[in-house]
C-alpha cells in the first residue's frame, strides 16, 4: 500500500555509508592501503629478485663444476673429484646408461629444480645435466635447507607486510587526527553558535590557512543568512501586525451587524460566513507567525470543538454538492497542548482537501485518543501523488477543476515538525483517502 508521511525516516545503512564517507576514515584508509601496497610490492620484489639471483648464481656455479668434472674425467678416467658434502657428481658411460634414473634420463642438458621424498622426508635439490655423445654427467646439489630458509624468509616478509600495514594505519590515524583537529574544532564552534540568533565569528579562532579561509567564508555566509532571516521575521511580524488591525475592524463590524434584530436568513448566513472567514484568516496568521519564529505556542485545545467549527464552515460552502460531513467523537476526548489556531490550520487543511477532491459521498472526521482521522470517498491517491503530496506547490492529479496553490499540506507538515506531530495520508480500504493527524509522534496506530 502506498502512503505519504510528513517526516520520512532515514534509510537503512545510512550510518555505515556516512562512516565510509568521513574524511578521517578516508585518510586512514589511504595510509593503510599505501603501506600495504608498498610493503607487498617490496616483499614480492625481494622474493622474485632473490630467486632470480639464486638461480643464476647457483646455476652458474653448478654448471662450472660439472664442466670441470667432465674435463677431469676425460683427462684421467681414474681421477676422483671430491665435491662438497651437499653436492654429488655422477657419470654414466657406455653400458651403464640403462642405470640412469628414469626422471633424469628424459632431461636435456641444463639446470633443473627437483623435489621429492626420501625415507619419508621431503627433499629439494638442484640438478645440472650435461650429456655428451658417450657420457652423461649429473651434478646434484641438496637444496632442502635452502628451501626451508626461503620459506622462513617468506614468512618474515609476510609478517613485515602485516607489521608495516598496521604501522601505516597508526601513522594514518595520527595524521588524520592532526589534520582533522582544526576541522573538528570548526564544526564544534559552528554547532555551538547555532544556539544563538546571531552566531559569533569563527575566523578569529583559526590561523590564516585553509581552515581559516573556510571559517571566513562561513562567517560571511552566516552574516548574509542572518540578515535574510531577520528581514523575513520582520516582514512576517509587520504583516501579521498590519493584517490584525483590518481583521479586528471586520470582526467588530460583523459582530455589530449580527447583534441587530430582524435580520433575514440570507443576510444572517452571509454575515456568519464573513465571520468564519475572518476567524480562519486570524488563525492562519497566528499559525504562520509561529512557524516564522519557530516558536511553540501553548494552550489547551479541544480538537472536537475545532472539528465541529471547521465542518460547519465547510457545510456552508458546499454549494449544492451532494456531500455529507460527519463528526464521530466526543467533546473533551482529545485535548492538545497547542494554540487553537495551529490545530485549526492543520486539521482545516486536511478537511479542506477532502471536501475539495470529493465530488459526492461522505467525509467523516473521527476522533481517537491521540489522533484524528479525516476519511473521504473521493478518487483516491495515486503513487505519484503519494510521492509528492507534501511538497510545496504540488497539486494532485485530480486537481484540474479545483482552486489552490498546493501549499496547504506543506503548512501541515511544517506545523507537525514544530509540534512533534505526525501526518499520514494513505488510500482508503475501498476508495478515497484516509488522512490521519497524530498529536503524539510516537503513536502510529489509530485508536
Amino acid at each position: 500500500m502506498s502512503q505519504a508521511e510528513g517526516d520520512a525516516p532515514a534509510p537503512k545503512g545510512f550510518g555505515r555509508r556516512r562512516y565510509r564517507r568521513r574524511l578521517r576514515s578516508r585518510i586512514i584508509l589511504s595510509f593503510v592501503l599505501l603501506g600495504l601496497g608498498l610493503t607487498a610490492m617490496f616483499a614480492i620484489a625481494a622474493v622474485f629478485v632473490g630467486a632470480v639471483v639464486e638461480d643464476q648464481t647457483v646455476g652458474s656455479v653448478l654448471k662450472h663444476n660439472v664442466d670441470e668434472y667432465a674435463e677431469r674425467f676425460y683427462q684421467d678416467r681414474s681421477a676422483e673429484w671430491a665435491p662438497l658434502s651437499s653436492v654429488r657428481a655422477i657419470v654414466y658411460g657406455p653400458g651403464r646408461l640403462h642405470n640412469v634414473p628414469p626422471d633424469w634420463a628424459e632431461l636435456e642438458t641444463g639446470v633443473y629444480n627437483i623435489t621429492g621424498e626420501e625415507d619419508g622426508e621431503p627433499f629439494v635439490y638442484r640438478l645440472v645435466v650435461k650429456k655428451d655423445a658417450e657420457y652423461w654427467f649429473f651434478l646434484a646439489q641438496d637444496m632442502t635447507n635452502t628451501a626451508e630458509v626461503r620459506a622462513r624468509i617468506k614468512l618474515i616478509l609476510i609478517a613485515a607486510v602485516v607489521l608495516f600495514t598496521v604501522l601505516a594505519g597508526v601513522i594514518g590515524w595520527w595524521s588524520a587526527s592532526r589534520v582533522m583537529r582544526p576541522v573538528s574544532e570548526l564544526a564544534n564552534l559552528l554547532g555551538a553558535s547555532g544556539d544563538s540568533a546571531r552566531p559569533g565569528a569563527l575566523a578569529p579562532h583559526f590561523p590564516d590557512d585553509e581552515v581559516g579561509e573556510l571559517a571566513t567564508a562561513l562567517d560571511d555566509y552566516a552574516a548574509r543568512l542572518t540578515e535574510v532571516v531577520q528581514r523575513d521575521r520582520e516582514f512576517n511580524a509587520d504583516v501579521s501586525h498590519e493584517l490584525r488591525t483590518p481583521l479586528a475592524v471586520v470582526k467588530g463590524a460583523v459582530e455589530l451587524l449580527l447583534s441587530r434584530p430582524g435580520l433575514d436568513e440570507k443576510t444572517l448566513a452571509r454575515l456568519q460566513r464573513i465571520q468564519r472567514a475572518e476567524q480562519q484568516c486570524t488563525d492562519l496568521i497566528s499559525a504562520l507567525l509561529l512557524l516564522s519564529r519557530a516558536e511553540r505556542g501553548h494552550g489547551s485545545t479541544d480538537v472536537c470543538r475545532v472539528a465541529e467549527q471547521l465542518l460547519e464552515a465547510h457545510r456552508s460552502q458546499l454549494g449544492g454538492k451532494p456531500l455529507e460531513l460527519r463528526l464521530e467523537g466526543e467533546a473533551g476526548r482529545l485535548m492538545v497542548d497547542a494554540p487553537e489556531a495551529a490545530v485549526s490550520v492543520a486539521l482545516g487543511n486536511l478537511i479542506g482537501n477532502a471536501v475539495k477532491y470529493t465530488m459526492a459521498g461522505t467525509i467523516v472526521v473521527r476522533l481517537h485518543d491521540n489522533a484524528v482521522d479525516v476519511i473521504d470517498s473521493g478518487p483516491g491517491l495515486s503513487a505519484e501523488d503519494a510521492a509528492h503530496l507534501f511538497e510545496r506547490g504540488y497539486r494532485g492529479s485530480h486537481a484540474e477543476h479545483t482552486h489552490g496553490g498546493g501549499i496547504g499540506l506543506s503548512i501541515v507538515r511544517r506545523l507537525c515538525r514544530l509540534y512533534d506531530w505526525q501526518v499520514r495520508v494513505v488510500p482508503g480500504a475501498e476508495r478515497g483517502v484516509v488522512a490521519t493527524l497524530y498529536f503524539d509522534a510516537g503513536d502510529t496506530a489509530s485508536g
